[in-house]
């Protein structure tokens, strides 16, 4: 038949491994290590799989481990990265509860009322029906759903009321309900947010929804430091935000960039918060680390956007 081929298919052969067979494997293959009890003790609580993503820059063509490949080496850099995580997310849960649980809902409530979200006239006309209609059904089974003692109150409160005000709605929302509803906002009420945090709409958009993908990477425990970001977040115009090129320009592409946002949004929103200095101790801590892979340009302490 015309247009039709034959494919062999491919069947995976690899049988599942115990500890100390993993741990031998890393051993046969070149990796230099001091404690082979700790080794499998580490394989055993972290699995060998997720540590791979560590030590592949030091793999070679034969799959052997580059000359002086320790252990010691690649534990540090899954610590670090699991510290950065750490930090990041704190970050990350800042800037979501006061620009989109705190500034969005009080601005849209005072504007339209406490149920004004369930009317699609009040957002941008880009919000197609079905997709505002999947956002409300997706807040009412938040809401069937929740355990929060607030919900069951105002069910049993105002039983005539088939929906939770906004203020009630926004808690019990995750960021990417919360995210969607900032991006169908009214272009008005989305520039009033942006110009509070000195940023135009479409970057601080942008970035929101870097930080929701970073979000869910760490909340699956994802590897940060060196990966190459898939949502990457609008760099400012030089002529608007001149410190976000100075010495030199931001690369987008790498988590530098979302640390240099967060520290940017974290000093408009929490000016006296200790973010940068904790990720400053972690650098400071972990100075083997090659922060080249992160994206961080030389000098890049000198911006003033990291200045105290």
């Amino acid at each position: 038949m015309a247009g039709f081929f034959l494919t062999e298919f491919m069947h995976y052969t690899k049988s599942p491994l115990t500890f100390t067979q993993q741990a031998q494997r890393l051993i046969d293959r070149g990796m230099i290590v001091s404690d082979h009890n700790l080794l499998i003790e580490r394989l055993s609580a972290v699995s060998y799989y997720r540590l791979s993503a560590y030590w592949h820059p030091f793999k070679q063509a034969d799959d052997r481990f580059q000359p002086g490949t320790t252990f010691e080496v690649i534990w540090r850099r899954y610590t670090f990265d699991r510290q950065l995580r750490l930090l990041l997310i704190d970050a990350v849960e800042r800037i979501e509860v006061t620009i989109l649980r705190t500034l969005m809902v009080e601005q849209f409530s005072l504007k339209h009322g406490a149920f004004g979200y369930v009317d699609i006239a009040n957002f941008s006309p880009e919000f197609k029906p079905q997709d505002h209609a999947r956002l409300v059904s997706e807040i009412q089974t938040a809401k069937t759903q929740s355990k929060e003692v607030f919900v069951a109150h105002f069910s049993l409160k105002y039983t005539s009321e088939p929906y939770l005000p906004l203020w009630m709605a926004a808690e019990i929302m995750s960021f990417g309900q919360l995210f969607t509803f900032f991006r169908y906002l009214d272009r008005s009420e989305k520039q009033t947010i942006a110009r509070r945090l000195n940023l135009f709409p479409p970057v601080l958009e942008s970035w929101l929804h870097t930080l929701l993908y970073i979000r869910n990477l760490c909340a699956h425990h994802a590897r940060l430091w060196n990966r190459e970001l898939a949502i990457r977040p609008k760099i400012p115009d030089k002529r608007h935000l001149p410190d976000w090129h100075r010495p030199t320009p931001v690369d987008n592409t790498r988590i530098f960039s979302v640390l240099t946002l967060a520290r940017f949004l974290l000093r408009e929103i929490a000016p006296q918060s200790e973010w940068s200095n904790r990720l400053f101790a972690l650098l400071g801590k972990y100075s083997d680390i090659p922060l080249n892979a992160m994206g961080f340009p030389p000098r890049w302490q000198a911006s003033p956007i990291w200045q105290s």
